[in-house]
This record gives C-alpha cells, structure tokens and sequence, in this order.
C-alpha cells in the first residue's frame, strides 16, 4: 500500500491515479497509523511553502514525516513535496523546510521567466546512475516542470538529476530512503509513468 500524503494541498487525485494505472494500492491519508502502515509514502504539492509548513505543523504531520524517514521508510516528495523535505526556503517567511533533507530552496534569479513550465529535460547528476527511481530513464529525456523556487542540496551527491534553466539545477534528489523530483512525473507521459513505476518496486 502506498500512502498519499494529504496535508491540504496539492495535486492529490492526478498522483493516484497514475499509481493506480500502474497496478498501484493507495490511499489518501494524513492519520499516523494510515503512514505507519504503509509500505512508502508519496508528499504531493502544488502551492506556497509557508502554507503546506503551516498545516504540517498545525495538524501534526510534519512531525510524522520526520518520524517515518527517520524510521526508513521509502518517501517520494514531488514539486512542492520535494521543496518541504528541505532544510529552509527562501520563499517562506514563518517556517522551516521538514529539515528531512539538508539544503535550501532558492528562487530563479537573473531575469528567468518564472515560473519554469513546460517540458524540460533531466539529465544524470553526480548519484543518477545509481538511483533506483531512474533506472531506464535516458539521460535528457522530457519531464513537465511546473515551479519558481528549486531545492539546492548541501552534498553534491544528494543530485540524482539535474535540470537547466539559466544555471543547472537539482531535479531528482536521493539521500537513502528518501527521493524527491520537482517535475511532475504524473504529467510527464512515459519517462514520469517509468519513475512511478520504479517507485513502486523500490524496497
């Protein structure tokens, strides 16, 4: 069973219908016990990052997210998803990042459109060949980018995927148990049912 993280926002029912074409069993939660009894967990998002912090500390959540990474469970962060696992954001004004991931998540400067949308392609970052999440994905292969901050990870090696928009930027992060994509694989057509899939099998 994978559990969908529901805090309130986010792009809940496209995620679950994607893992349920490929075979998935979901369920959308925010209970502890729910989490606990999961196999992985997926964090979805779309929206703000002083909001999605707000209601994972209002409501508890933040302190079970924490708990079950911690625990080993297998995570899945996607867009905002991803940009809450880490240490601080500079578009928040009122909390901390989950702190799961150790970095900061920065706003596009020098001018760049924001925000980054469209199709954009993935290449293989410094543990890319050795992340499950993106076994049998090309190196450049097109993903659906909807977003204005990215996550910028303390080691180098946490980049599992790397993306260009003015400068390169961390796409696909992996520390241990815990994976995140700030693209949306479940808009992404074959390359995100591909990722979907991998996160399905992961153990």
């Amino acid at each position: 069973m994978i559990a969908i993280f529901d805090y309130g926002i986010g792009n809940i029912h496209s995620v679950r219908k994607a893992l349920e074409t490929l075979g998935a069993r979901t369920v959308v939660t925010c209970k502890e016990e729910e989490l606990t009894a999961a196999e992985k967990i997926v964090l979805p998002g779309v929206g703000a990052f002083d909001d999605a912090m707000e209601y994972l500390v209002r409501g508890g959540g933040a302190a079970i997210l924490r708990k079950q990474a911690a625990s080993g469970k297998i995570i899945l962060g996607i867009c905002l998803g991803m940009q809450v696992l880490f240490s601080e954001s500079e578009e928040a004004s009122q909390h901390k990042g989950l702190g799961v991931l150790n970095g900061k998540v920065l706003k596009f400067r020098n001018g760049l459109k924001v925000p980054h949308m469209g199709w954009n392609r993935i290449k293989l970052g410094a543990s890319g060949r050795d992340c499950r999440l993106l076994e049998g994905i090309e190196d450049g292969e097109y993903v659906y980018f909807c977003h204005s901050y990215y996550a910028a990870p303390r080691d180098p090696l946490v980049s599992a995927g790397i993306t260009e928009y003015g400068p390169d930027f961390t796409s696909v992060a992996w520390e241990n148990n815990v994976y995140a994509v700030q693209f949306h694989p479940e808009k992404s057509q074959g390359a995100g049912l591909r990722i979907l899939k991998n996160f399905i099998a992961l153990n």
